[in-house]
C-alpha cells in the first residue's frame, strides 16, 4: 500500500492549510529537502485544486500528494482528477471512503472512537486519522490497539508537537499529521524548512530508539 510504503520513508504529513497555488514551488522544495515525503493540502484552502494538480505532476513516485478536509463524494472525486493520491477526511463517511477508494486514492478518514474506527475500517479505510489528537493522548492509542486489526495504522492529526511525539511512538502510533506546527499561510519557505527538517529529526530518532528497542 503506498501510504505504508510512504510512512515507512518518513511517517509524517505535512498538512498545508492556507497554501495557494503560486506558493507551491516553494514550499514542496523546502519540504522534499527536509525530508517530507507525505504532503496534505486541505481542501479549505485557496483553489486547492490547483495547488494539487501542480505537487501531483511533480510528486514522482518517491512522493503521495493529498487532498485533507474531504467531506464529500463530489469532492473526493475532484481531488482524485486533480491527482491527488491519498484522501484525508476529519470524519468517518462511509460514503466519501467508498468514493475515495473507487477513483484510486488511499483512504484516511478522522476517528475520534472505537466505534467510529471499525466503521471506517470496514468501509474500506487504509489508516485511521487520530482527529483531534489533543483529544485523544497516547493512552487512547494504548488501548485501541488491544482491540483493533493488527497493523492497523494509525495517525494523530491535531496538537502533535515535538515535545509530545515521543509518547505517542511508545503508545505504537504510526505517524503524525503535522498542521499549525509546522505551517500558517503566509509563512517563508525558509521557516517551513526549518520546522519541517526540526520534525524529521525529531521523528527519526524516536522511531530509531522505537526500532532497537
Amino acid at each position: 500500500m503506498s501510504l505504508r510504503r510512504h510512512l515507512a520513508a518518513m511517517p509524517l504529513v505535512a498538512i498545508l492549510r492556507g497554501l495557494k497555488p503560486e506558493e507551491a514551488p516553494d514550499a514542496l522544495a523546502a519540504l522534499v529537502k527536509a525530508g517530507f515525503r507525505i504532503i496534505e493540502v486541505p481542501l479549505n484552502s485557496p483553489q486547492p485544486f490547483e495547488t494539487i494538480a501542480y505537487l501531483s505532476d511533480r510528486a514522482g513516485g518517491d512522493l503521495l500528494i493529498g487532498a485533507g478536509t474531504v467531506l464529500s463524494v463530489e469532492e473526493a472525486r475532484a481531488a482524485a482528477q486533480a491527482g491527488a493520491r491519498l484522501m484525508v477526511a476529519p470524519n468517518c463517511d462511509p460514503a466519501v471512503i467508498a468514493a475515495a477508494k473507487a477513483h484510486g486514492m488511499t483512504a484516511l478518514p478522522g476517528v475520534a472512537t472505537p466505534s467510529e474506527a471499525f466503521a471506517a475500517l470496514k468501509a474500506g479505510a487504509d489508516g485511521l486519522k487520530l482527529f483531534p489528537g489533543e483529544l485523544l493522548p497516547p493512552a487512547v492509542i494504548k488501548a485501541w490497539r488491544a482491540v483493533l486489526p493488527a497493523g492497523t495504522l494509525l495517525l494523530p492529526v491535531g496538537g502533535v508537537t515535538l515535545a509530545n511525539m515521543a509518547d505517542y511512538v511508545a503508545a505504537s502510533a504510526d505517524g503524525f499529521g503535522i498542521g499549525g506546527a509546522l505551517y500558517k499561510p503566509g509563512m517563508p519557505s525558509s521557516e517551513l524548512g526549518a520546522k519541517a527538517r526540526a520534525f524529521v529529526d525529531r521523528c527519526r530518532e524516536l522511531f530509531a530508539a522505537k526500532n532497537q528497542a
